[in-house]
């Protein structure tokens, strides 16, 4: 154990995107943002590191450098999500590294929701591999909405995913965020009651400085839905270094709405700039106006529980 880790609480990273320095055996085919894909702030834009302040760094996470950071940082475990920027669909390092590290890494793959091969490509996977989580992608229209989220195809790999007791881990983007998408999540958490959905970077609340910080009445209808949980990343930390508003008190506003016991902390490494360890110390920095107890479950326990332990109740 390194001197950092004793000095750190322990931690669980729920949102880590594993990127190979091997790109003969894990070959690199990277998408192009569509031009009319909403706007992302600096730090977001989808490479293996994006770009914020004038001299950004972007660490490539290839998974042995992330062994390393994980014991200096005191993390002991993450959640590896496919980086779908960088490999599409080919889901196979964050795979081949879950198998290799099946105490330290929980694989997350993404795939096409509207693919009809999806939901055995899932079964293959669960068999094979032990997934922790599936992350569906499809093709958004002009209005913003995303119908694929609860299409009567995507609707075959939450059948799997109830079957099985995997995780439904969710990046609902759309132009001013993934309030226009709750409606739909909570009846999907209504039909799959027993299925853990996670929603990435707080489902991007549109932030703004004020009373509720853009978590408002249509976060408050996700509040109560036991089986629906909350990732607070680098993502929400940039917004919110971006727009000028105190993240301490953006997560204080979750934990209120949701309940620490909702909530989990993820580094967003891959995607998001700075160092792991600038990533851990800016998320301990925002947890200042929270409780020891409400650090502890935010910290590392409500990921833990619903990515490796599989439980639903707080």
């Amino acid at each position: 154990m390194t001197a950092n880790s004793t000095t750190r609480p322990l931690l669980f990273d729920s949102h880590a995107h594993l990127v190979a320095d091997d790109q003969v055996r894990y070959p690199r085919n990277p998408m192009q943002r569509a031009a009319d894909a909403p706007y992302r702030h600096p730090g977001v834009i989808g490479k293996p590191g994006g770009k914020h302040g004038p001299n950004p760094i972007n660490e490539v996470p290839d998974a042995l450098r992330m062994l390393r950071w994980m014991e200096e940082e005191n993390v002991d475990g993450i959640v590896a999500v496919q980086k779908r920027m960088i490999y599409r669909y080919d889901n196979s390092y964050i795979l081949d590294s879950s198998d290799k590290h099946p105490d330290l890494f929980s694989a997350v793959v993404i795939l096409d929701a509207e693919d009809t091969g999806t939901p055995a490509l899932v079964r293959q996977y669960i068999q094979k591999n032990a997934l922790a989580g599936v992350r569906l992608f499809g093709g958004r229209k002009p209005d913003g909405s995303m119908p694929w989220l609860n299409s009567p195809q995507a609707l075959k790999t939450w059948d799997v995913a109830q079957e099985f007791g995997i995780v439904m881990d969710l990046e609902v983007l759309s132009e001013g965020g993934g309030g226009p998408s709750i409606p739909a999540i909570i009846e999907l958490a209504r039909k799959y009651p027993d299925i853990r959905i996670v929603l990435d970077h707080l489902l991007e609340p549109e932030m703004e400085e004020g009373e509720h910080f853009g978590l408002d009445e249509r976060y408050q209808t996700l509040a109560g839905e036991k089986n629906i949980f909350f990732k607070f990343t680098s993502i929400n930390l940039d917004i919110c270094r971006e727009e000028g508003i105190p993240a301490e008190k953006v997560l204080r506003r979750a934990v209120d709405m949701f309940g620490a016991g909702q909530l989990m902390w993820g580094s967003d490494i891959g995607t998001s700039s700075g160092t792991y360890k600038e990533m851990v110390q800016r998320f301990l920095d925002s947890a200042a106006l929270l409780s020891p107890q409400e650090k502890s479950a935010v910290f590392h326990d409500t990921g833990k529980r619903v990515f490796v332990k599989g439980g639903i109740k707080a």
